[in-house]
């Protein structure tokens, strides 16, 4: 039987699930080509499927290069790095891999408003700088159950992180386009009112357009000299500009990324600073949380070469 060809954005781990792709199919690696459109002729008609992630995405350009592609298959849950109308266009469905990561990016959300919490950043480098012997003890910090955590969007992820702040006995808000028909948590109508309202805001809600800079700079003024954000969402939700002067300001009280307008160049004015604590883009890096991913995609490929249901379409 013929090997199906697929094009591959970014290697994809751990390394079983690169061993399966390339076992069951043709891979062309589009870091060894630098786009799409330099693939020799003969092999982007052979293309069906473009594997990618959430982070690179599959542009208009890239689907115009390979006139036969049937498939794209983003190993990640947010699409908004893919040309969705463009996709339609040609009829070329798109699948990704939703549920599976939900539990550990909200683990990751909670270490991130935690490690924030309790000056981390700061009292790791109070301890490896001599400070601690030569300058006492730092400063107290409010505790973590004392705050109220507000929530920008509130699907999967945003639900799964409330229940762990929950937990530490801290007050739970949300915010999202309508409310949700039964929760234990409050829908606060509008962004501002929300960071109004809150000590600590996490972002979780889908990228792309309609949500770019939605936190602005009159959103982290409103969060306050004490505020923090969290966010765990899409670099392009948080007006960097706008955060790096509210931080630098005093109006906003610290921030914690895992996600940046444009990984990987992260602000040089945010990584130098005691109260931001920032991460490599890992809220889904568990080996076991990639593994399921990897096999979503997977799944996807093999029903879709077989003429089955997709298991998991972006609708």
């Amino acid at each position: 039987m013929t090997r199906p060809h697929v094009l591959l954005t970014a290697t994809l781990a751990p390394p079983p699930v690169m061993e399966a792709l390339e076992a069951d199919y043709v891979v062309h690696r589009l870091d060894a080509h630098g786009s799409a459109e330099s693939l020799p002729a003969e092999t982007r008609e052979a293309i069906t499927a473009v594997v990618t992630t959430g982070g690179f995405g599959a542009s208009a350009a890239l689907m115009d290069a390979l006139p036969n592609l049937a498939l794209i298959a983003c190993c990640g849950v947010g699409v908004d790095a893919i040309d969705l109308e463009a996709a339609a266009r040609r009829g070329i469905p798109v699948t990704n891999t939703p549920n599976v990561l939900t539990e550990d990016v909200a683990d990751m959300a909670v270490a991130l408003w935690a490690g924030l919490g309790r000056d981390l950043v700061r009292a790791d480098r109070w301890v490896r700088e001599g400070r601690w012997e030569r300058d006492g003890n730092l400063p107290l910090v409010p505790s973590l159950g004392a705050r109220t955590v507000g929530f920008l969007g509130f699907g999967r992820i945003g639900q799964a992180v409330a229940a762990r702040v929950r937990a530490f006995g801290a007050s739970v808000l949300y915010h999202k386009r309508t409310p949700l028909p039964a929760s234990d948590y409050e829908y606060v109508a509008s962004l501002p009112e929300l960071a109004r309202r809150c000590d600590d805001l996490v972002v979780c809600c889908v990228g792309g357009e309609a949500t770019r800079h939605l936190v602005d700079a009159d959103v982290l003024t409103a969060l306050g000299e004490h505020g923090h954000v969290i966010n765990i969402a899409r670099g392009t939700v948080i007006n960097e500009d706008a955060l790096v002067a509210a931080l630098e300001s005093g109006r906003l009280g610290g921030a914690a990324l895992d996600v940046f307008a444009d990984e990987p160049n992260v602000p040089r004015a945010l990584r130098e600073r005691d109260d931001v604590l920032l991460t490599p883009h890992v809220g889904s890096a568990t080996v076991e949380t990639r593994q399921a991913m990897g096999d979503l995609v997977l799944a996807n490929l093999r029903a879709h070469y077989a003429g089955a249901p997709l298991p998991t379409p972006v609708p």
